[in-house]
């Protein structure tokens, strides 16, 4: 069971009722002194330690042990968390509530910073250190809260379609699909092939956790809808949102997205695309080093995301790192920090284990593109991205739409009452 935590009152009632986002709150302009529950003088020098999701890659380490090479008495321990995003923030969230100096520098999913920075559970950083104007800028963004900056780009990622190039080939399909019903026509296609007996069609992150929120949202998105209107209002009950949920939930009914796959997260996804059970995988770009190293390698590619009419919308994702307020070392923490978000990081983080890097130029690089052909499609998917709603209580509002969104996909609710609850309990949670 998630935990539920008091949202902090900073923005005024009146907002608070209107709606969920962050802008609700004032985004411009410095709003306050900035200060939290613990020091923001950045004194200390010391051992620290840096908390993450367990790294699949292994890259992680090396950049740690290539600090604590040059930094001996600054020794940076890699404490690494469970995999999925919602127990990451369950336990970054308890150490908070207990006030432990155990955990340093946080690495937040990019819609978490307007949460742990509205119940001071992290410092604000100091913005002038950090090489922002060398960023994507919706990247940036991610990172403030109230006019501040609360969280620094470490990496980002944008959803992108796998696809089995030598199928669509031999199927005759010269172009990967931009639609869900080209989609749907290119896997019919493929299946007719001797080679492709046994597979499915596609799947993505649909098990009840983020990933179903990041899925969700995207097909909402790529049909047109939206989860809040432009002012912040829970807006999701609508034809077009509809059309987004009817799609995946027609599509686990009718077989395009197998049974199986509504217990998948990113991980499952990975595995099964680079077994050969699945010729489209909407997942993020760690996936493709390790699809290179496997038995589809040299076979596959990717796209953007299809939609409805047109090529569709990812979630903005990445991680962001934040400084604890409960932190010792502090000044330590923030050169870890300029040092592990620093361009030749991100360099290293793309070239290992195929994170999607802050720093602009790298989509543009063409020895880089080179090496990663899949660069090009990702800056699009970053730069058409749109966040999932940036919300203070944002446990409550992730879990309301996992619970709605996978009723949806296994046939207990309809789309359209699955919807109309959501915007119930989305309405409920803004007027809190």
């Amino acid at each position: 069971m998630k935990t539920r935590t008091t949202r902090a009152l900073q923005c005024s009632a009146p907002l608070v009722a209107a709606g969920l986002l962050l802008t609700a709150c004032g985004s411009g302009g410095d709003s306050g002194s900035g200060q939290q529950a613990g020091s923001t003088s950045f004194k200390g020098r010391g051992p620290i330690t840096y908390v993450a999701g367990k790294d699949a890659s292994g890259v992680v380490q090396k950049v740690i042990d290539r600090w604590n090479k040059q930094h001996p008495k600054e020794k940076v321990t890699f404490v690494q968390l469970p995999t999925d995003a919602d127990s990451q923030r369950q336990q970054m969230i308890q150490n908070a509530q207990t006030k432990s100096d155990a955990y340093t520098v946080l690495s937040l999913d990019v819609v978490w910073t307007s949460e742990f920075a509205a119940h001071q559970w992290i410092d604000r950083l100091p913005e002038k250190q950090f090489p922002l104007q060398n960023m994507l800028k919706p990247v940036v963004e991610t990172g403030r809260y109230r006019g501040g900056l609360y969280s620094v780009p470490a990496a980002s990622d944008g959803g992108m379609l796998y696809y089995r190039t030598d199928l669509l080939k031999k199927a005759g399909i010269a172009q990967p699909p931009t639609t869900w019903s080209e989609m749907t026509a290119d896997c019919a296609k493929v299946k007719k092939l001797p080679e492709a007996k046994g597979m499915s069609c596609y799947a993505g992150q649909f098990q009840k956790y983020e990933g179903l929120t990041v899925n969700f949202a995207e097909a909402v998105n790529s049909a047109g809808g939206v989860i809040t209107d432009a002012n912040g209002k829970p807006d999701v009950d609508t034809p077009a949102a509809r059309k987004g949920l009817d799609f995946l939930a027609g599509a686990v009914k009718d077989g395009t997205i197998p049974k199986e796959a509504v217990t998948y997260q990113e991980e499952d996804g990975r595995q099964a695309f680079q077994s050969g059970k699945l010729v489209f995988l909407r997942n993020w770009p760690y996936v493709y080093a390790l699809a290179e190293k496997s038995k589809v390698a040299g076979k596959f590619a990717v796209a953007p995301l299809p939609g409805l009419n047109g090529p569709g919308s990812s979630s903005l994702g990445g991680h962001n790192l934040a400084l604890s307020s409960y932190a010792k070392n502090k000044a330590t923490a923030v050169d870890f920090m300029k040092f592990f978000s620093s361009e030749e990081s991100a360099t290293t983080f793309l070239k290992d284990a195929s994170l999607a890097p802050p720093y602009a130029k790298l989509y543009d690089d063409a020895s880089l593109i080179k090496q990663y052909p899949y660069l090009p499609v990702l800056k699009q998917s970053i730069l058409r991205a749109v966040p999932r709603p940036r919300v203070v209580n944002y446990g409550d509002v992730t879990s309301a739409i996992q619970q709605e969104a996978y009723a949806a996909l296994t046939g207990s609710k309809s789309s359209a009452q699955a919807l109309k609850d959501l915007q119930s309990a989305l309405q409920k949670s803004a007027a809190q």
